[in-house]
């Protein structure tokens, strides 16, 4: 009793009043599951929720700014507008997007369970949404505007700057590439593309230079892919703890010493007044610049998209801008507001990269997975007397020289990770069988001189017919007998002809043993590649279709290198 009594007095004495002066206040702008509740409470007949996930880089902004338009009292039919701000991973909102949806995207991964879906998502870059549309068309709209851009540079300490002469030069993507995979000076790193935006325009980058560079294009873009990996890290925050912290030479010869980054987290870097400070170095072309697209998700309410459109309009014009610049990040049109400075050397305004296709960012994430992802490969040769015809068109090599080329190159293509055995085959081989192991499948580390080696060796047999259906038929076996679950396990096939071995398997027995080894849990992939005309594409098509795989025919030879790439891409059997 005593208690209620108490109760009684206080609210007697005014207490309510100075409640309700203290708590609505901290309602309308509060901390709010770690973001921010920004909302409007003066004479409304209910209230429109707005949730907004805004990626680390511009959500002090977003609330800032968020926090001024709501002073001004915006209402949508007489309901006041509240909006919660929260800083998200653009990686860990895209997967809460795509797992709301039922959907996958390649490379991401599964929601963590605790992110939910916002009513607009505003992620660092519009590549979040075309891998979304590629997931599934109707993620997200089509139309989401940029409200901030903040273009992709090379960081470099400003030791390993000067010595390369990048102080004050733009330089191209050719210059870049043959100094990651040449100079020694470079030790390159770049956070996981899979789930970084500044990742993805860097690959996407590459990609639209690669076929500038002529024959060489392959193994330099490659190569310097190999280099990125070597030091990829899985966030941000490790990569940048990675550069020097001094300028000695042993520091440097170990630190990250190349990697790209935001313009923004460059100048975040520098803010911080590090012993070494990363010098901006600005490639040509310039890659797609994070541009932080506003997404009003598909499916709002009526008043919901109402409120969210004006919220967007409050997200421009001067004030904003100078509120970007504050975070140095720039306007969505390149210009800078108030306060922020750039290094001489960076471009402000004028034209901007535009962001690709969907098919296009796929395409530049699946070079990263074709090079970087560990595989078990059995190459599988032919040396039938086929081999022997010159191949029509490539100025008198024979198919055999064309695959042994093909293969050399493929084989400097194979990143260390991966592990890769060696056959050939032709009907009248030693032991009377219709192929012959000539390097056990193992690591790449160990054996790579051993394969290398093996492959120049190989020479047509002059009176040997092809032992084809037999041989992919014990190639499939073999790699199935040592399925590795943490590796694509697959059988890539180089030949030139047709199967000619009377006495062997028929193509539909070929397809019924495959059919009835194959098992769901274990794949193997066959890859065939057929060199010069003589291969029936159609009869390969259905070898391939019994087990997933594909088939290349490589008629013009000059092609076999771009073919091998494309084989790769689609080694990955897990």
């Amino acid at each position: 009793m005593r208690g209620r009594h108490r109760a009684t007095d206080l609210r007697n004495n005014g207490f309510t009043a100075l409640a309700a002066g203290m708590i609505l206040p901290l309602v309308a702008i509060g901390a709010v599951y770690g973001g921010y509740r920004i909302m409007s409470t003066s004479g409304c007949t209910g209230t429109v929720r707005l949730s907004v996930a805004a990626s680390p880089e511009i959500a002090p902004v977003i609330k800032d700014a968020t926090a001024s338009w709501v002073k001004t009292g915006p209402r949508v039919e007489n309901e006041c507008v509240a909006v919660d701000v929260t800083a998200v991973a653009s990686a860990e909102a895209a997967a809460a997007v795509a797992g709301e949806g039922g959907a996958t995207v390649p490379g991401l991964g599964q929601a963590d369970g605790k992110t939910q879906v916002p009513h607009i998502w505003i992620p660092d870059s519009s590549m979040w949404l075309q891998r979304m549309r590629s997931a599934r068309e109707d993620l997200v709209p089509l139309a989401a505007p940029s409200l901030a851009r903040s273009p992709i540079v090379l960081a470099a300490p400003e030791p390993t700057a000067k010595s390369l002469g990048w102080l004050e030069n733009r330089v191209t993507w050719k210059q870049v590439l043959e100094q990651i995979v040449g100079d020694t000076r470079i030790n390159p790193g770049i956070v996981d593309p899979n789930r970084d935006s500044v990742g993805i325009s860097t690959l996407v980058a590459m990609a639209s230079v690669r076929d500038q560079f002529g024959p060489e294009g392959d193994s330099l873009t490659v190569g310097a892919v190999k280099s990125l990996m070597s030091g990829k890290s899985e966030q941000q925050s490790g990569l940048v703890a990675r550069f020097p912290r001094d300028s000695d030479p042993k520091t440097l010869a170990t630190a990250v010493t190349l990697a790209p980054l935001s313009e923004q987290a460059l100048h975040t870097y520098n803010a911080a007044s590090p012993a070494v400070p990363l010098i901006a170095v600005y490639p040509d072309p310039a890659p797609i610049a994070l541009d932080f697209p506003y997404t009003a998700m598909p499916r709002l309410s009526p008043n919901r998209a109402a409120a969210a459109e004006q919220l967007r309009k409050a997200l421009t014009g001067a004030s904003f801008r100078n509120l970007l610049a504050q975070h140095q990040l720039r306007a969505n049109d390149g210009t800078v507001g108030t306060g922020m400075t750039l290094s001489p050397s960076a471009p402000v305004g004028g034209q901007v990269t535009p962001v690709p296709e969907p098919a296009v960012v796929s395409k530049a994430l699946q070079m990263w997975v074709e090079i970087t992802q560990p595989s078990r490969m059995l190459a599988v040769i032919d040396v039938s007397a086929t081999m022997k015809s010159p191949v029509s068109g490539a100025g008198g090599p024979t198919k055999e020289q064309v695959a042994v080329q093909a293969a050399q190159g493929g084989l400097d293509l194979f990143p260390d990770t991966w592990a890769v055995g060696l056959w050939c085959f032709s009907t009248n081989m030693p032991g009377g069988h219709d192929h012959q192991e000539l390097v056990p499948i193992g690591p790449l580390t160990s054996q790579r001189d051993q394969l290398r080696g093996a492959i120049g060796g190989l020479k047509p047999n002059p009176k040997g017919g092809s032992g084809l259906y037999d041989t992919i038929l014990a190639a499939y076996l073999t790699v199935q007998q040592g399925w590795d679950p943490g590796r694509g396990n697959s059988v890539v096939v180089v030949t030139g002809g047709l199967n000619n071995n009377p006495g062997g398997l028929s193509l539909d027995a070929l397809i019924s043993s495959l059919q009835k080894a194959e098992r769901a849990d274990q794949p193997v992939q066959i890859i065939i590649i057929g060199v010069g005309t003589g291969v029936n594409e159609a009869e390969m098509q259905r070898i391939v279709d019994a087990t997933g795989g594909a088939v290349f025919v490589a008629s013009d030879p000059s092609k076999i290198g771009e073919i091998f790439m494309k084989a790769l891409a689609l080694d990955d059997g897990r």
